[in-house]
């Protein structure tokens, strides 16, 4: 049996889940404490967390240290969200915390905050699976924004940000000094201006019949059965539409007696049920489902299972490559040929584990570059490598890290260009130096994938790979004429043998 506590430094609340880990259980949450601090105002306001925030931060934070004492807590996750990650001085105020606290925090990326929230709802298991087997968008609402994310038939396959968070939404209309009775007029306006877009980009003629929702306002209520749901935590839209028009048409202390919540929680409580309406408005959704999960729970979820400590509940590499093909398929990829890429670098990448030392992350990350690796030819043919690494780096791929996505835009770009070495590369790039040896890494086995299907014919679908002393042997079998990879191939191989020390060669064997 293990305890582990989660922190999530919030941009609305600060909250601590303390989880118990045993081979009977698997993972069982026995305590949830939450402390209300705005932080989000702050940023979203200033682009600063003030001293009395930060003050008031480490406080509640050594109280938390405390009761993890208490619990015996073997291990932590602590991580901030959007309002440390927009704060110009993020490192001054996490440095601050350490010293004055000794809990650690660390800055999740958009991406993989969201991929966590999804985890987290991949834990409801059976309730999850059942519902994404239909049209569904996920919409995890927070501070800064949401994020809106698309399944169909089990796959997710489109995942858009948009600043649409409560508090940024909050802060605007403060800024506007409008009526109460005017914000959900204004916020429509604000809030249909980017649906529309999103509209137009990802739904076209896609059914969205479900929406999961996550935030820490509106899910709790529904999670009461107070919008006449029969099931706890699920509420169609016709109910739905109720529990907004009592929200409008009841005074502020008649509206939290009602729903047990406290007057001054309203105002973000009204932004976030007015968000979701207009976009279960906008999919023509039939069921709204709310599991009650949090950040937490994600956080949890990811810990047990890198441990080993539970096993997957749902295969998320498969979300995160089919995201990336689905961003291939916007600018106009070939499918065939970025499977075909795929596929050879994946067997080139398994052949050589001995050599290479790389891990299952890099091949996920290999996998990734395999299939946006000509999306820049959307913009020009002429300039690939650095218009497919602007489109990567603007691209959001759920799952992944700010880091890990600047390694696949930087193997996009030196796949059609010349490479840069580290003293050049480190000018202009915060990468470390493990980072820039798995950028030429995955580039050298890329670069001789790309050499091996340069005609675009898939000649090399059949093949194998062998290492032998200082040479790495693909095998071809294929009766076509392959006069041209010959060719063109050695320009590929020098860089490869450069960063492994083996010469690739073509031996073809016809069938």
């Amino acid at each position: 049996m293990k305890t582990f506590a989660a922190i999530d430094v919030g941009s609305y609340e600060l909250s601590m889940k303390i989880f118990e880990f045993s081979a009977k259980t698997s993972m069982k949450e026995i305590d949830h404490i939450r402390h209300r601090i705005d932080l989000g105002n702050d940023t979203f306001a200033t682009g600063k967390i003030s001293y009395e925030k930060v003050d008031e931060l480490c406080r509640v934070l050594r109280e938390f240290e405390e009761i993890m004492r208490s619990y015996k807590v073997e291990d932590y996750r602590a991580y901030g969200t959007s309002a440390i990650r927009e704060t110009e001085n993020t490192m001054i105020v996490l440095d601050q915390i350490q010293q004055r606290t000794g809990i650690h925090i660390d800055v999740l990326s958009n991406s993989e905050q969201r991929f966590l929230d999804y985890k987290s709802i991949a834990l409801k298991g059976q309730d999850f699976n059942k519902i994404i087997e239909k049209g569904t968008a996920i919409v995890d609402i927070g501070g800064g924004s949401i994020q809106v994310s698309l399944f169909d038939k089990d796959t997710l396959v489109a995942t858009q940000n948009l600043r649409l968070g409560v508090l940024r939404l909050q802060e605007l209309l403060n800024k506007l000094n409008a009526r109460p009775a005017k914000y959900e007029g204004l916020l429509e306006e604000m809030i249909d201006s980017q649906l529309s877009v999103f509209k137009k980009l990802y739904l076209k003629d896609r059914i969205v019949e479900n929406i999961i929702i996550v935030d820490d306002y509106v899910s709790t209520l529904i999670q009461k059965r107070l919008t006449g749901s029969q099931t706890p935590g699920y509420v169609d839209s016709a109910s739905y539409g109720v529990f907004m028009e009592a929200l409008r048409s009841h005074t502020k202390e008649e509206v939290a007696a009602h729903f047990g919540v406290s007057v001054e929680s309203l105002p973000l409580i009204f932004i976030s049920a007015v968000l979701i309406y207009n976009v279960a408005k906008l999919m023509e959704a039939k069921l709204l489902w709310a599991p009650g999960v949090t950040l937490c729970d994600g956080i949890a979820y990811e810990y047990a299972e890198k441990n080993k400590i539970i096993g997957p509940k749902h295969d998320f590499e498969q979300d995160i490559v089919a995201c990336a093909r689905n961003i291939s398929k916007r600018f106009m990829g070939s499918r065939r040929r970025g499977e075909t890429l795929e596929h050879i670098c994946v067997t080139i990448f398994d052949s050589m584990k001995k050599v290479h030392g790389l891990g299952k992350r890099e091949r996920l990350l290999l996998r990734i570059a395999a299939l946006l690796h000509d999306c820049g030819k959307y913009i020009s043919m002429v300039n690939l490598g650095e218009c497919s690494y602007s489109i990567v780096m603007a691209t959001e791929i759920i799952g992944l890290s700010h880091r890990e996505r600047e390694i696949v835009a930087n193997v996009v770009k030196y796949n059609h260009q010349d490479f840069d070495y580290y003293e050049e590369l480190g000018t202009t790039t915060t990468l470390d130096t493990q980072s820039y040896l798995t950028i030429a890494k995955l580039t050298a086995i890329l670069r001789v994938a790309n050499g091996l299907d340069r005609s675009h014919k898939q000649k090399f679908r059949d093949f194998r790979t062998t290492l032998k002393e200082d040479q790495l042997i693909i095998t071809v079998n294929t009766a076509e004429d392959i006069t041209l990879e010959r060719g063109l191939f050695e320009a590929k191989a020098s860089f490869f043998e450069e960063v492994f020390s083996l010469h690739p060669v073509i031996k073809q064997k016809k069938l």
